[in-house]
């Protein structure tokens, strides 16, 4: 169990308080591996665990809720996605099962969502990639804010976490709590944007390697070899097709997304396939691909969606003990101020 000192308690309180936790430091909702081994590891370790509901049923969802809660007593969050065709539902199956925090994220989400949120009495977590929108949302009802940079894997936006907190913590961390995420793999890196302002932090590539983690052996092994530079965004072949950038180490399935692209845009100029119908099938690649490397292990195939931070992660460990280590250099740190 994690006791922190009275220097980093100030500062991760407000956080602490918002999640019902002891420490201020979340789990990043991540397809396939966010489900209820790690997402109750990372709880059970005073973290707050956020399961991942990616493309599930509202069955499914209840299911993997519920099968939570068989491994935690301690809170956790569900993230949603708000282009979900069922998002109405998946709310409802939150509220009717008490999740006490709720996420919304994937694009700007709808007021109707929203009020359905409050009105069944969760706290609603956003995600902002700008000021104006964080400004937005929290008028929208918003309880808390996740701000995360280019450096952090799977879909990206085009700032870095600096510039973003730099941003966007002097203003908003006055309304609301706010979380900083991308490219955070130490505890003297949450120091300082404790410092900043922030109410605490979201982790997702760190924990990938955790014991808990149900990811492929061979999933592990390619983010234990990976260095920072490995971990890319992919890119866009044509503008009439907006594609939004994913991070992920370099492998063959980078190359076979390229090769997608391609694919769909000539069917789009032989007048084979609509533009809705092209795009959608460009997006989703990437969930059949994720799912092949995480769960199927085919790490040359599929997509290896992984932060810049993966550079830093180098061995197999529990949970725990990423998150004891991470307090433990956060408390050096603050240690070191007072010298």
């Amino acid at each position: 169990m994690v006791t922190l000192s009275s220097r980093l308690r100030p500062l991760m309180q407000r956080g602490c308080d918002f999640l019902g936790t002891k420490t201020a430091i979340m789990g990043g909702a991540m397809s396939w591996i966010s489900e209820r081994n790690l997402v109750a590891a990372i709880s059970n370790a005073d973290g707050f665990g956020v399961l991942a509901c990616g493309s599930m049923s509202p069955d499914l969802l209840r299911a993997e809720i519920q099968g939570t809660r068989t491994l935690t007593r301690m809170p956790f969050g569900v993230n949603l996605i708000t282009m979900h065709p069922q998002l109405d539902e998946l709310i409802d199956v939150c509220l009717e099962e008490k999740v006490g925090h709720i996420v919304l994220a994937g694009g700007v989400p709808s007021a109707p969502a929203v009020k359905r949120v409050k009105d069944g009495g969760a706290k609603l977590i956003c995600f902002t990639p700008a000021l104006a929108l964080g400004k937005r949302l929290v008028r929208m009802g918003a309880d808390a804010i996740v701000i995360e940079g280019m450096e952090a894997g799977g879909h990206i936006g085009p700032v870095s976490t600096s510039v973003l907190s730099q941003e966007i913590l002097p203003t908003l961390s006055s309304e609301v709590p706010v979380f900083v995420a991308g490219g955070i793999g130490r505890g003297e890196t949450i120091v300082s944007y404790l410092e900043m302002g922030a109410s605490g932090v979201q982790l997702g590539t760190l924990f990938v390697c955790a014991n808990e983690c149900i990811a492929h052996e061979n999933f592990k092994k390619s983010f234990i070899r990976a260095a920072a530079r490995d971990a890319v965004p992919t890119p866009q072949l044509d503008p009439r097709f907006p594609v939004i950038p994913v991070r992920a180490i370099v492998n063959e399935g980078t190359k076979l997304f390229l090769d997608k692209q391609r694919e769909v845009i000539s069917k789009f100029d032989a007048g084979e396939l609509t533009k809705e119908a092209a795009q959608l099938e460009i997006e989703h690649f990437w969930a059949g691909a994720l799912r092949r490397a995480v769960i199927d292990g085919d790490t040359e195939n599929g997509s290896l969606m992984a932060g810049q931070i993966v550079g830093v992660v180098k061995d197999e460990q529990p949970t725990a003990a990423i998150l004891a280590e991470l307090i433990r250099q956060a408390e050096q740190a603050l240690l070191h101020r007072e010298l």
